[in-house]
């Protein structure tokens, strides 16, 4: 896999021992991995990278890993997510599936075991033979979002995005005609929710508007007090 077309993982694991030999594991077989220690920096980190699968120990400092899957899907509710676990509880295992969890490894486990779980899930969700570019670029109305270029087109002409801009955006495109709350924006794209990142989203979200003016039918709405809509007929 070259660099453009690698599968990328966010993986959370608090254990430095086994994070690095899994870290190690994968990028040898291909993949780009971006490892964290708690679940708090996951949450932060996940809405400015990338991802096409999460790796999640259950177990975790700061926000355990249901609470980084609850929040990853509120996000992306498409993302494959592999739980990892010392416990084999039943209880457990039905709320990592509520959340909507893909697979479950119960501690200790073969790396062998654990590169087939995640191929496997790669391929029944489209990911290992689809062209992964074209997952990430959206028509809105008479625009082409090319999220991995950073590039908004229009009758041939493109727009260079902020990388900020970009992930704005993408997600607000992941949730077309859905409303998005200011806080998993904020989170996902800043990694805080605060007064003034919540200053600094407005004057991103009224760039992005300007941006976007040329489609009357393309409207970033306004839900007070909630968060913003992206209107695509």
């Amino acid at each position: 896999m070259n660099q453009e077309s690698a599968i990328k993982i966010l993986y959370v694991e608090d254990d430095s021992n086994l994070s690095f030999v899994i870290k190690d594991l994968l990028e040898e077989n291909g993949y780009i991995v971006r490892h964290y220690m708690d679940g708090q920096t996951a949450i932060q980190k996940f809405g400015t990278d990338n991802f096409d699968l999460c790796i999640l120990d259950v177990m975790l400092p700061q926000k355990d890993g249901f609470e980084v899957a609850e929040f990853i899907r509120k996000v992306n509710t498409d993302i494959p997510i592999i739980f990892l676990t010392a416990k084999s509880l039943s209880e457990d295992r039905i709320k990592g599936l509520k959340i909507g969890a893909d697979d479950y490894i119960t501690k200790p486990f073969s790396t062998e075991e654990l590169l087939l779980r995640v191929e496997n899930i790669l391929k029944r969700s489209g990911t290992l033979t689809s062209n992964k570019a074209k997952r990430d670029i959206f028509e809105l109305g008479k625009y082409v979002f090319n999220y991995p270029d950073y590039s908004l087109q229009l009758n041939g002409e493109s727009r260079h995005l902020t990388e900020r801009e970009a992930n704005l955006l993408r997600i607000l495109c992941l949730h077309k005609n859905e409303v998005v709350t200011r806080e998993i924006l904020l989170k996902s794209v800043w990694g805080k929710d605060d007064y003034f990142t919540g200053r600094s989203m407005d004057v991103f979200i009224s760039k992005l508007r300007k941006y976007l003016s040329e489609d009357e039918n393309i409207k970033i709405q306004v839900v007070h007090g909630i968060g913003f809509k992206l209107i695509v007929p």
